[in-house]
């Protein structure tokens, strides 16, 4: 099989131990991965951002085969029991490839707004070991076990750390792949880094324990790689500064949540909508969906039944519907770690988020507005707070010179040093547009 990839040009999976990803790709499971968008809603503020899970988990499995190419140029000198062998090289690029095979429609949002909602790793790994799934099937017809081996790959378990670590840690082929899309989908520049040179710069470490027990980690050379993987860990902090957190999408996204609470809750109340699909009926009955219903959700359907909730009786259901198909965002406001209240208002800035005290009281406030003005302040208020950790250092990554001892990272880089296990923070009240006028005058100087 060879393809033609926006990001990776021609994609080939011609050998042997790569052979099970064309039969992978024809299961519905991973069929589906076509209807969901990679950036969810993010198109609403990126019109370019249209990509989806398939075509990342195709790239995911492609950079998870050069890495493997670059583990066997270096691993010569371990025991044959810590080397790549065909299996797992079959493994680990089937455990890329499958990676986000459990996704819900429009990516991360959908577990985020559900109430309750299981983990998308959850549902990937009952994918994989459900006899009844088509990947089950093709998996175990290689090997029985394989689809367990693929299931622990994808949770970060391997007898082989750093083959784990390649499918589930801080430089994995899943971030690999989608910080380099996510770009070029968007037309940002942000999530562009230096591929070939850090996979080029890739050693192995001492191992920690009695020799020949103990499987070493992934390194760096430091002389070669040490500007590569700080450009690739910048990467993913500017794309969740600029990108991910952006506050349109986060708007959206906040919309979408409102609209699915208001959903679930006329449903309890015993409401008939125009359309519901069978996950979130389950849910709304307080059940977990079974596997078929959720794998029947996808883009298509849940904005589908968004789309034919507009007609509902609830006059609020279907405002928010209408306001979101139409792209009549919410709008937000900032706040800043400075940001207190004084009998006025708030002060707000570009950067940073309120403690949990003060953010209470500006959530109180901005809901005492939309009181006043005639709206539900459960719906048409609220506060969004975004938090990602770019850089959480942990053993799976080691820098290595010529002499001397593996070292994290951040030992060698004060970029990395100042950015280690930081938590980049967005706290953002949003609140429907004809709040504006009233809400800036509570909250911005």
């Amino acid at each position: 099989m060879i393809l033609r990839d926006p990001v990776h040009g021609l994609v080939a999976f011609e050998s042997e131990e790569d052979s099970i990803v064309s039969r992978l790709l024809g299961a519905r499971e991973m069929q589906r991965l076509r209807r969901i968008r990679q950036l969810g809603l993010t198109s609403l503020a990126y019109p370019g951002a249209e990509h989806t899970r398939f075509s990342h988990a195709i790239g995911a499995a492609h950079v998870m085969k050069l890495l493997l190419a670059r583990l066997r140029q270096i691993d010569r000198e371990l025991p044959f029991w810590q080397r790549v062998t065909s299996e797992r090289a079959r493994d680990a690029i089937a455990a890329a490839l499958l990676h986000d095979v459990g996704h819900g429609p429009l990516s991360h949002l959908f577990e985020a707004a559900m109430p309750g909602a299981v983990e998308h790793e959850t549902w990937t790994a009952r994918i994989l070991l459900d006899p009844a799934c088509e990947l089950h099937r093709i998996l175990a017809q290689d090997d029985p076990s394989l689809p367990r081996r693929v299931a622990d790959l994808v949770e970060g378990k391997h007898e082989l750390p750093y083959l784990a670590r390649a499918v589930s840690g801080t430089f994995d082929v899943d971030r690999c792949d989608y910080l380099l899309r996510d770009a070029h989908a968007t037309g940002v520049r942000y999530g562009d880094y230096d591929l070939p040179w850090l996979l080029r710069s890739l050693r192995f470490s001492e191992p920690s324990g009695p020799p020949g027990h103990h499987a070493p980690s992934l390194a760096i050379d430091g002389q070669k790689g040490i500007v590569a993987i700080e450009s690739f860990l910048l990467a993913r902090y500017f794309m969740f500064q600029q990108v991910y957190f952006h506050k349109a999408t986060r708007a959206a996204e906040w919309m979408i949540g409102a609209i699915l609470r208001r959903a679930l809750a006329l449903v309890v109340d015993g409401t008939r909508l125009p359309v519901l699909p069978p996950a979130i009926a389950a849910v709304a009955a307080g059940d977990v969906p079974s596997l078929d219903q959720y794998l029947e959700l996808d883009d298509q359907v849940l904005l589908g039944a968004i789309h034919a909730w507009e007609e509902a009786k609830d006059p609020t259901l279907s405002d928010l519907c209408r306001r979101l198909r139409t792209r009549s965002l919410f709008k937000t406001i900032e706040l800043s770690p400075e940001a207190h209240a004084d009998g006025e208002g708030f002060t707000g800035s570009t950067f940073g988020a309120l403690d949990d005290g003060a953010r209470e009281k500006a959530l109180a406030a901005a809901r005492a507005i939309a009181s006043e003005q005639g709206l539900d302040p459960d719906l048409y208020v609220g506060l969004d707070v975004a938090t990602d950790t770019p850089y959480a250092e942990d053993d799976s990554l080691h820098v290595v010179f010529p002499s001397g001892k593996p070292r994290p990272p951040s030992e060698v880089s004060f970029l990395l040093d100042r950015l280690r296990n930081e938590t980049l923070t967005r706290c953002r009240l949003i609140f429907a547009p004809e709040l504006r006028d009233a809400m800036r005058e509570a909250f911005v100087r």
